[in-house]
């Protein structure tokens, strides 16, 4: 089993910046892959960013050149990092690490973009 647990959401103007963090327990050692997801109201869970064990990145077209996805070595933190803010990265944002076991989830952290 792996928790995690996000933090860093708020409300931020149009431009601005946030950095959201997730902290990850447990049988971290079978994780292959962690990414963020992203939840706006009335539309489906989306993949934002992910990062693989061995290093590489995907990000959605969306959020490349303003989104950074970054981890520590032991895999206990993911950090999104979020510059040049828009009104429609407005969702909720979920952490999530996979093994060959399944898909663990945090609980999210709002994100809320607006004058």
């Amino acid at each position: 089993q792996v928790q995690l647990v996000e933090s860093g959401g708020g409300l931020v103007q149009p431009g601005g910046s946030l950095r959201l963090s997730c902290t990850a327990s447990g049988s971290i050692l079978s994780i292959n892959a962690m990414g963020w997801y992203r939840q706006a109201p009335g539309k489906p869970r989306e993949l934002v960013a992910v990062e693989t064990s061995g290093g590489t990145t995907n990000y959605a077209d969306s959020v490349k050149g303003r989104f950074t996805i970054a981890r520590n070595i032991a895999k206990t933190m993911l950090y999104l990092q979020m510059n040049s803010l828009k009104p429609d990265d407005t969702a909720v944002y979920y952490c999530s690490y996979r093994s060959a076991l399944g898909a663990y989830w945090g609980q999210g952290t709002q994100v809320t973009v607006s004058s």
